[in-house]
Order: structure tokens, then sequence, then C-alpha cells
């Protein structure tokens, strides 16, 4: 069941173009996870789907109606990119109030313990660190038990206890038949939680799939080894060294072999690994929007 969509939508601030006929979808018991650059349109995607923006052209549906409509906004939860608390007011205080808009909001003790907010109840919301302000969010958008969440750049902040602590309950989420729409830098959040995964770029819609599509489109490799020096590998390309150890991205790893192998200098412990999710994205964002 199609619980949210962008069809054929557009949308351009001045000059710029932040989607450009984008269509897209979110469907019950899944994880959407979006991802791009810094201007890709990702907040401006999340924008339209909850009603907060506009579309210039193209059509949006939040549970088959218009998004705008406050009735339909009701039905989900939101955790904008930055969240703003009503100053003095207690974390329980502001969770009380944010479930007092539901008919049936989630139990409160199940998002207390979720997000682990027990031993900030009391406390202001204003003097919380940055990384307890973002759980306190992320459990604002769950509270009113919606049908579907959509979380912008949600764990920003985080360690990665609490982090973790997040995925497991947006999984349950999901499982328990909750859709997630996700926007996020973290590569490793996308990978450990997502069904599908969009990828934009200047507004423009790179490639779309599960992780292993994702993967799978771009056939670069990870070469790894120790030396006492990074060489030029004209068939690679070079990511960094960590603790001795060069790492490099091909899509021809064999000839970057051989190339290592035959400028003669010493080198040990050689690995050659199928390319990470942030690898894939990094070698589709260079290709022309």
């Amino acid at each position: 069941m199609t619980l949210a969509s962008l069809q054929n939508v557009s949308m351009r601030y001045g000059a710029v173009d932040a989607l450009r006929d984008v269509s897209l979808d979110l469907c019950a018991h899944e994880t959407v996870a979006l991802l791009g650059p810094n201007g890709a349109g990702k907040s401006t995607a999340i924008g339209l789907l909850t009603g907060l923006k506009r579309a210039q052209r193209g059509a949006v549906r939040l549970l088959g109606r218009d998004p705008r409509i406050p009735a339909v906004r009701a039905a989900i939860g939101v955790t904008p990119q930055e969240a703003a608390f009503p100053m003095g007011w207690r974390v329980g205080e502001i969770l009380d109030f944010a479930r007092s808009h539901y008919a049936t909001p989630a139990p409160r003790a199940a998002i207390v313990e979720a997000f682990g907010l027990a031993p900030v109840l009391k406390r202001s919301a204003a003097v919380l660190s940055g990384g307890q302000q973002r759980k306190l969010a992320v459990a604002l958008a769950f509270s009113g038990a919606p049908r579907a969440v959509f979380l912008d750049e949600p764990t920003t902040g985080l360690d990665i206890d609490a982090r973790k602590q997040l995925w497991a309950y947006v999984s349950a989420y999901k499982q328990g038949g909750g859709a997630v729409f996700l926007s996020t830098h973290y590569l490793e959040e996308a990978e450990a939680l997502a069904d599908r995964i969009i990828l934009l770029n200047r507004g423009v819609i790179v490639r779309a799939g599960t992780v292993s599509e994702i993967k799978s489109v771009v056939d670069v490799r990870l070469i790894s080894f120790a030396a006492e020096q990074a060489p030029d590998l004209p068939s690679a390309r070079f990511q960094e060294t960590v603790r001795g150890r060069h790492l490099y991205v091909s899509n021809a790893a064999d000839q970057a072999v051989r190339e290592l192998i035959g400028q003669g200098a010493p080198f040990s412990g050689l690995e050659v690994l199928p390319a990470s999710l942030s690898d894939a994205v990094s070698e589709l964002l260079k290709a022309p929007a």
C-alpha cells in the first residue's frame, strides 16, 4: 500500500532547480532512504511529502490525499533537520503536549524507554545536550503512533549506542506496519535500515533500488595493502592511508594489482574487496545530473 508519493514533481528556487521531474513513493512495511549531497533536494522532498511545501509542478499525495490537509498530516510523524523546543518546558511536558494532539497516541512509557528519556524527563529541554535534544525530536515523531514517519537527518549528534538504539526502534516500527522515509548522510545508517535507496543529486534521481542493486550498478572494488609509501596506480584512485594501510578504489582491480606488483616495491596484506555503499554512491554522484 502506497502511503506517500511524489509524481513528476518539480520545484525551483530562483535560478536553482531543487527538484526536477521527481517521482518516488513510500509503502507500508518499508524504510526508504533518501541520499545525496547537501543541496541535492532531500529536505525539499520531505517538505513536500509532509505538507510544508506546495509543489510548483506535479502531484504530491499523502495517504491518498493532499498532505497540506491538517487531518492528513495528523497521521504522520516528522523530525525536521533542525528542531526547537518551547523555552522553559521540561522534556516530559513536551512529550505529553505532543501526545495530547492524537486520539490514540503511543504509550508514554514505551516512548520514554525506547529513546532513553527517563533520566531527562524533568529537565528543561533547553539545557539538554545536542544528542539528547535530537533523541527527543525523534521520539516526538513517533509519539502519535503514526502510520508513517519522515526523518530528516535523525541521528546527527548521536553517539553510536544511541544511533543503534534508534535503528532498533525504527526496524520494529516498520515490522509492525509503519513506513519510514529517511534522509541521512550516514551511509551505514541507510545500509542498516533501508529496504530501498533513492540517490538524489542536483534535484534529479540518479539511481533507485535496494542496497545490493545500488552496489551492483558500479563495478568498483576496494584495494588495500600495507607499504612504506602509497604508490601511484594508474588504474586505481587513492582514497586514504590508515595505520600504514593504503586504500584505493578501482573499476579495474586486476589491472591495478598488476601495476602494484610491476612496480617492484615491497607490500604486504593485499586485499581486494567488494565496494561499500559509500563507494558506490561516490561513483554514482560523479555522473552528470
